[in-house]
């Protein structure tokens, strides 16, 4: 960022900030009017647990929710996504299609506004045991047996400001509602899971980024290549990303050479003409392929990239302990009289 660009965000942060202060009395009055039963939530007859975080952009939700998902289909449950489809249309939208690809007919995956109606209905048609609440923590309309609260520990939040002016959804005392607390690409920042493991007594964990491999972008094969079968490079790496920083560390962590990087809004849909923009940023890098996320793979049908190949990070994650973190979940829903065994 720029000199220029610099001034203009503190002039902003300064002019937005009396609203910022309003929002966050809005903000705290809506979740303390929750907590003491003025306005009620609605629960659904399966267990719910919720994936959210307090700041706009990407913290990893929809792969813990993959994550999430996975697990709990390979105990035999069946598992029900509810999601906005945030900037998405027609039902759909890059977050939800890549959890449909991923998760295909072994669970279902609802997008709509108002999620208690969506679950709902749901319940009226499929045998659901488990819904995972996407984006689910400030949704404070539906009951939740577990809230999961996201901390991207690649991107502090000191200092941060509540919207307008800075990125904060909620005050940072909005954490305590949280039943476990869950620092994402922690591999950003090599000290954190060691401070982690001395808070046995907290319900505090860490989670790391896994790559699967690359698949090739465009027909039907979903094989996966490692990052030595996609060949050595360079590449020209481009996302559309609320942390588009945190995917080219990816990058280098494994090891795949970058010639060049191109950064578009959160949730862009490419055009023919940014498809153009990145092949002709292509030839200039003397790049031999492209990289791009599997979120932002769904958002490049019209982008006709043809005169490179393009391949497409498939990822995972690792929680840390995983055995406590599952326990955790399964003795809040126990709680409740559900059960995840």
């Amino acid at each position: 960022m720029n000199w220029q660009a610099l001034q203009r965000a503190r002039v902003a942060r300064v002019v937005l900030w009396p609203l910022s202060l309003l929002y966050g009395v809005a903000a705290s009055a809506r979740a303390q009017a929750y907590a003491k039963g003025r306005l009620k939530s609605r629960r659904l007859r399966a267990a719910v647990v919720s994936v959210g975080n307090l700041n706009v952009g990407g913290a990893g939700k929809t792969p813990m929710v993959l994550w999430l998902a996975e697990k709990f289909i390979a105990k035999g449950k069946h598992v029900a996504v509810l999601t906005r489809g945030y900037r998405g249309r027609d039902g759909t939208s890059d977050e939800v299609e890549l959890l449909r690809n991923r998760l295909g007919t072994r669970a279902v995956v609802a997008v709509g506004a108002d999620r208690f109606a969506t679950g709902s209905a749901l319940e009226g048609k499929h045998s659901v045991d488990i819904f995972l609440l996407d984006d689910g923590f400030q949704h404070l309309q539906v009951a939740r047996d577990v809230d999961i609260l996201l901390m991207d520990a690649s991107r502090s939040l000191a200092g941060e400001s509540l919207l307008p002016a800075g990125s904060l959804r909620e005050p940072i005392s909005a954490m305590g509602r949280a039943d476990a607390l869950v620092f994402t690409r922690a591999e950003s920042q090599p000290g954190i899971s060691s401070a982690v493991s001395h808070l046995a007594d907290y319900p505090v964990f860490t989670s790391t980024t896994k790559l699967l491999g690359f698949r090739r972008f465009g027909g039907a094969d979903t094989k996966l290549f490692s990052a030595d079968e996609i060949g050595a490079g360079p590449f020209l790496a481009f996302c559309g990303l609320g942390n588009p920083q945190q995917f080219f560390r990816d990058l280098e962590n494994w090891n795949i050479s970058v010639a060049a990087q191109s950064i578009f809004p959160d949730h862009h849909k490419y055009s023919a003409a940014d498809g153009a923009k990145l092949e002709r940023a292509t030839e200039r890098a003397n790049a031999r392929g492209l990289i791009t996320t599997e979120k932002d793979a769904n958002n490049l049908k019209d982008a006709d990239l043809r005169s490179y190949p393009v391949f497409v990070a498939v990822i995972d994650i690792a929680v840390s302990p995983e055995e406590d973190f599952l326990s955790l979940i399964a003795d809040k829903i126990a709680q409740r009289g559900g059960s995840t065994a």
